[in-house]
């Protein structure tokens, strides 16, 4: 239906117009009714819809309509699945339709900086390339329904100590290259009907009143369409955050919001076009949500429930398989310990908590798939409402493994360990879990780890065990999963989105997390995740990428269209990939790049394209990936711009991002040359290194070699010191060294020429 909304707009009195621009309560929008505008809800999500039943608690955490839960993030992103990922979308959206939604919160997309953040189950990856991609597909599977989503936190909320206070300063090269990137690729490919802006501080400014990012980069920069949504409860002052570029303040103020915005026009602190600018765009977005509303619309629970069945089996990954242990036979006796087989931990606390639709229960689902040949007994193991160590309940887990041929222990963080709104403390699994699995070692040599956690733990175990499937969160169907991929019913493909380190400390952000009082910096820099690792050469447990099947994958060859391009070009690889096992089976093929010879600091390799491709034992595919300026430029602060340059890269492809199996070089050109500007303080050594400047400078260093008394020193033991010194030493001291014959006049003359 066409609406003329500027008409609308002309219509609306000051106080709707500054009414619109704050919730109507927890999570409905204002309308105007008199003009036809509705109000419209909102909801929670991101992996499954948290609809707030009526008369429910205000928050709606415990009391919301029952909906598919699917895995939460962490485990989505190691599915490393673009159309799978969509399909969660799509059925997501069919749901918001079903409860009359107009707005899905989600998906989160900040990256991992550690892996304390308590809500990091809720985020995709440590790296910005993966996460956009995924969050991309996310988003556009919803919207496809007519639904919008709410691309959140933006930006630089990587933690929940003292998230809605404490101040993320963080340099602008690391903000765009890591911090910002998952948001803009997202934002670009996809463009979410609203970015939910985060609680904390950037740089001094909160999130919610940063016109730099809500105005300058992400509307301005980046062409996003849609509004910009406080996170609930993060606006300090309304008519700063309105005037920034944040359209509307959630929940609910109770009036104080738009008297702050009236009185504000009023006044001429913020001006009347500015708040028509931010009606605009909320009557946009609730007229697409109107006109896309289906009446009457369902969606089938079942067909929901078996998608999120294959999307768990498709996350989960295969840590260790010695012997190749798995998959299990479906004969003799089979001890499966642990509560968490009884009572599946599937879903992080917080606002994302979802009452699902059913749940599967793991013992059961193991039980059932292993048919009447086997036998499944089960022990408790631990008490999952504490950490204590039970004896008696070791001794029984102990005797029936004893008496199995294999035991699958149950293991993982239980709810408390993990949630909104507070961090993890340290990566130690429960000490009752940890006792038991080293309590089974003692009586069983065949066991089976299966994790259920949202982030990395520690492993000091891992030596005990002959297999560990990591599990996450895995949504309500993680049960029937678990059991599919336990038996060989499913091939495990998911690779870890996020490294597991041996040990906290090796963490880069270790020493920075989660600051002092209310500032935290972020002094790590570009070297998040495995960048990190790269860098310092530190073996982690697990690596990012990483992950195995019960098939092998053999990659015969890459091919790159030119050997040379400019840096407005595109380029084509081809990979090719052949299943030489026995089993059909998906392999994840990664590509990264890294630049050969950098003039500054760079990682040694960065993720750039990946694809997952499912292979027929014996069948061989090419697959393509399309690399473009983005896949080899850095972040120039001084150009304000992405640039690449010009040198040789490598395309590096690998089975994770330290097991690289092919490679093959290009040459890039870059377009743009950064044009340097020196000054007195310039060193010599800079100058020489430039090919315009050093002619320039060649004859005066050769009078300073005449007239200084460095020149003697040269040609004896000390030619190295002073070749070192020369090197670094400033123009304007090698003035004062050539003893009269380089004047300041001389100087600024030089200067000048190089400059020109």
């Amino acid at each position: 239906m066409q609406r003329n909304i500027q008409e609308i707009i002309a219509q609306m009195t000051l106080e709707e117009k500054a009414g619109m621009c704050s919730g109507l309560d927890f999570w409905h929008l204002k309308g105007v009714e008199r003009l036809g505008v509705p109000s419209v809800m909102v909801t929670d999500g991101p992996h499954g819809l948290r609809k707030q039943k009526q008369g429910a608690d205000h928050l709606g955490l415990f009391d919301s309509v029952p909906a598919t839960c699917f895995p939460s993030a962490a485990g989505l992103a190691c599915s490393w699945d673009r159309d799978l990922i969509g399909q969660v979308g799509v059925a997501l959206g069919e749901e918001c339709q079903a409860e009359d939604v107009a707005v899905l919160l989600g998906p989160g997309v900040n990256i991992k900086r550690s892996p304390l953040c308590g809500r990091n189950f809720e985020y995709f990856s440590e790296d910005p390339f993966l996460s956009s991609e995924m969050a991309a597909s996310h988003i556009n599977g919803v919207q496809s329904q007519g639904v919008g989503t709410s691309l959140k936190h933006f930006a630089v909320n990587n933690q929940e100590n003292r998230r809605m206070s404490v101040d993320a300063v963080v340099d602008d090269r690391t903000l765009r290259e890591i911090y910002l990137a998952s948001f803009e690729g997202a934002v670009k490919k996809a463009q979410p009907w609203t970015v939910m802006c985060s609680y904390n501080r950037v740089n001094g400014t909160y999130a919610s009143e940063n016109e730099y990012l809500l105005t300058d980069i992400l509307k301005e920069e980046w062409g996003h369409e849609g509004f910009v949504v406080s996170d609930w409860g993060a606006v300090d002052e309304r008519h700063h955050a309105l005037a920034a570029g944040l359209e509307l303040e959630m929940p609910a103020s109770n009036g104080v919001g738009e008297r702050k915005v009236i009185e504000a026009v009023k006044s001429g602190k913020l001006s009347e076009e500015a708040l028509d600018r931010a009606v605009a765009r909320l009557l946009n977005i609730i007229f697409k949500a109107v006109d896309n509303n289906k009446e009457n619309a369902s969606y089938d629970q079942d067909a929901h429930h078996r998608l999120a069945r294959v999307v768990a089996s498709e996350s989960m990954v295969l840590l260790k398989n010695e012997n190749g242990i798995l998959p299990l036979n479906k004969n003799g006796k089979i001890a499966v310990i642990g509560a968490f087989a009884q009572k599946t931990r599937y879903q992080g606390g917080g606002s994302s908590h979802i009452v699902p639709t059913r749940l599967d229960n793991s013992l059961e689902e193991i039980t059932k798939l292993a048919g009447d040949s086997a036998q499944v007994v089960y022990a408790e193991g631990y008490d999952l409402e504490n950490d204590a160590i039970d004896e008696t309940l070791l001794q029984e887990a102990k005797r029936a493994a004893s008496e199995a041929q294999v035991a699958v222990v149950f293991a993982g963080l239980p709810d408390r360990y993990e949630s909104e709104g507070y961090d993890r403390e340290h990566l130690h699994l429960p000490e009752n879990h940890t006792r038991l699995i080293e309590a089974v070692a003692e009586a069983q040599s065949n066991i089976v780890v299966v994790l259920l956690n949202g982030s990395p733990v520690e492993m000091p175990w891992l030596g005990k065990v002959k297999a560990v499937l990591e599990g996450y969160l895995g949504g309500q169907a993680v049960g029937g999963a678990i059991a599919d991929l336990l038996f060989g019913e499913a091939n495990p493909s998911g690779k870890l989105a996020e490294t597991f380190p041996v040990k906290l400390s090796d963490n880069p952000s270790y020493l920075n997390f989660p600051g002092e009082g209310d500032r935290v910096e972020y002094r790590e820099g570009l070297y998040v995740g495995y960048r990190y690792y790269d860098a310092k050469q530190l073996q982690p447990l697990f690596p990012f990428g990483y992950g195995l099947s019960y098939t092998t994958f053999e990659y015969t060859g890459i091919t790159i269209g030119k050997n040379e391009m400019k840096d407005t070009d595109t380029v084509e690889v081809h990979v090719s990939i052949k299943n030489s096992g026995s089993k059909a089976g998906k392999e994840i093929v990664q590509l990264y790049v890294r630049d050969i010879q950098s003039t500054l600091g760079r990682p040694d390799k960065e993720l750039k394209g990946f694809a997952k491709v499912e292979l027929q034992p014996g069948e061989e595919k090419s697959i393509s990936f399309t690399l473009d300026k983005r896949s080899f430029a850095y972040y120039n602060v001084e150009l304000k711009d992405w640039h690449v340059e010009t040198g040789d890269f490598a395309i590096l492809i690998g089975k994770s991002s330290q097991d690289i199996v092919l490679q093959e070089t290009i040459h890039v050109q870059s377009t743009v040359p950064v044009k340097k500007t020196y000054t007195r303080n310039s060193t010599l050594g800079d100058l020489l290194s430039d090919p315009e400047s050093a002619a320039k400078v060649g004859a005066l260093l050769q009078q300073f070699q005449e007239s200084s008394p460095l020149a003697a020193m040269a040609d004896d033991d000390h030619g190295d010191m002073v070749a070192a010194m020369m090197k670094f030493m400033p123009l304007r001291a090698l003035a004062a060294f050539s003893q009269g014959a380089l004047t300041d006049e001389k100087l600024n003359e030089l200067l000048a020429e190089i400059n020109s």
